[in-house]
């Protein structure tokens, strides 16, 4: 009777086993396909984006931005095309694998590339604002040395050159914050350079035109007197 009863046990412990791994067969088999689908529409699709974008000469037009000097200080070429080819093959990855990982009941896999999902446009718009800011510094620089040098100024190229810093460090913390990257920090940061700008002009415009400030009290002081 013990023999019998263990044996009875074991065996329907092996048909429940059974019974999970033929329910779950199907929506493996599922989940495989999905994902072998979505890796073949994204190879297509990040192929297609490429192209596209090639045709449209995107890293001939970055490079008469002037960007092409920034990138090969890094040790990369620009290769616009590419990445944003990349940028579409990994999100409809990313995507499909979402799908496959919900049929499967794999609920924290799925919250994790939902959050992933979530996250890529910050990404897009961290690069955007960072090859905004390069862009905008090229183009300031040039105006500030033309400007200072038709006026006959010294230090042309190199308050060109602090003003191509100053946005270039603007874009970068923006692009810090578009992430959520020590936000906290940055805008302290940003808060008390801003204060320290202002700080340094009062001082400066205080201790330089006092001399001024007091020839025109007296001045004044005397017309009241004289009046």
């Amino acid at each position: 009777m013990i023999v019998q009863s263990w044996t009875d046990v074991v065996t329907q412990s092996l048909q429940s086993v059974w019974m999970q791994f033929a329910s779950f067969m199907p929506n493996l088999i599922g989940a495989i396909i999905v994902l072998i689908i979505g890796l073949v529409v994204a190879a297509g699709l990040g192929a297609l984006v490429e192209k596209i974008f090639e045709a449209l000469r995107l890293d001939t037009f970055l490079e008469k931005l002037g960007l092409r000097p920034y990138f090969e200080r890094a040790g990369l070429r620009i290769r616009g095309a590419y990445f944003l080819g990349r940028l579409v093959y990994w999100f409809i990855v990313i995507a499909f694998l979402l799908a496959a990982s919900d049929s499967l009941g794999l609920y924290a896999l799925s919250s994790f590339l939902d959050s992933v999902l979530a996250y890529l446009p910050n990404v897009i718009a961290a690069v955007l604002i960072m090859l905004a800011a390069l862009v905008l510094g090229n183009f300031v620089r040039r105006v500030v040395t033309a400007s200072v040098l038709s006026a006959k100024l010294h230090a042309a190229h190199f308050l060109g050159t602090a003003s191509w810093w100053v946005i270039a460090i603007f874009g970068f913390f923006a692009a810090l914050t578009q992430l959520n990257i020590a936000t906290a920090i940055i805008q302290s940061i940003v808060t008390g350079f801003i204060a320290m700008l202002a700080l340094a002009g009062g001082l400066a415009f205080g201790l330089g035109g006092r001399e001024y400030a007091s020839h025109l009290v007296s001045r004044l002081r005397e017309r009241t007197e004289s009046k």
